[in-house]
């Protein structure tokens, strides 16, 4: 197999949640240059269908349905719907996450844990759930968790954030053994620090941003087609034997102890 053909999603269908920006949006991008019929997903019509848009006039094929993650029955609706358009999905991308609270574990309420725990959690679940039968028909499919380094490390002002993604990377490992039989591959990656809208309290002040990046042994934080290239790799054949995995993309910040001038 040469390398076009690893990277080649011709045929195949991608779902990928919480893409009408940021990381989700560059991996529905990328894999809709790979060849795939991309599912541009998030909450509201009016942010996901410029994307869609987008990726059509730069070639691809791409089809906006709104979902919040949040809500179970919207989940099962953007599964149907997309069965319904393109008859089959052979990627899930499950980027979609939120983070109501910004401090303190103590000082977290009931309402903000359990809507971090449901969103990133549990509606995962659901949805692989709904998705991964069809894919098990076929002997076919990849799933792909986005979570982050805060899933590996403890964190003073992110810590329910933090379990959520502990619990994504668990959530691939037991899906991956579950499903590995029926030729399902999932795994996690765990991007470090990103340019996003979604992070932009962690960089959009100079003196938060410098104090992490000296940390950063390439010198900089991400972007979100940083992440994007993983994806495609483990979405695409050249990552065939890849499951069960968490593949952290974060510019070598957990392996550092250096601080940089």
């Amino acid at each position: 197999m040469g390398y076009r053909e690893l990277f080649d999603l011709r045929g195949r269908v991608a779902v990928v949640t919480g893409s009408s920006r940021g990381i989700g949006r560059a991996i529905a991008e990328t894999l809709a240059e790979a060849g795939a019929r991309v599912v541009v997903s998030s909450r509201r019509l009016e942010s996901c269908q410029p994307v869609a848009d987008a990726i059509d006039a730069a070639g691809g094929e791409a089809v906006a349905i709104p979902c919040d993650m949040s809500r179970l029955d919207e989940v099962r609706k953007l599964v149907e719907a997309a069965l319904d358009h393109w008859g089959r999905i052979d990627v899930l991308v499950c980027n979609a996450a939120v983070n109501p609270h910004f401090g303190p574990m103590a000082d977290v309420n009931e309402s903000a844990y359990d809507k971090i725990m449901a969103t990133n959690v549990k509606h995962n679940l659901w949805l692989c759930n709904l998705v991964l039968p069809q894919m098990a028909a076929r002997r076919d499919g990849a799933v792909i968790i986005v979570s982050s380094i805060g899933g590996l490390k403890g964190h003073d002002t992110l810590g329910i954030y933090a379990i959520s993604k502990a619990a994504d990377h668990q959530l691939a490992r037991n899906l991956a053994v579950e499903w590995g039989r029926s030729n399902i591959r999932v795994n996690c990656i765990a991007p470090g620090l990103v340019r996003t809208g979604f992070a932009r309290m962690l960089w959009d002040d100079p003196d938060r941003l410098r104090e992490a990046v000296a940390t950063y042994p390439l010198g900089r934080i991400g972007e979100p087609e940083d992440v994007a290239g993983a994806a495609l790799l483990l979405a695409a054949p050249a990552g065939r034997f890849i499951t069960g995995q968490v593949l952290v993309v974060d510019g070598g910040a957990t392996i550092s102890s250096t601080r940089y001038p």
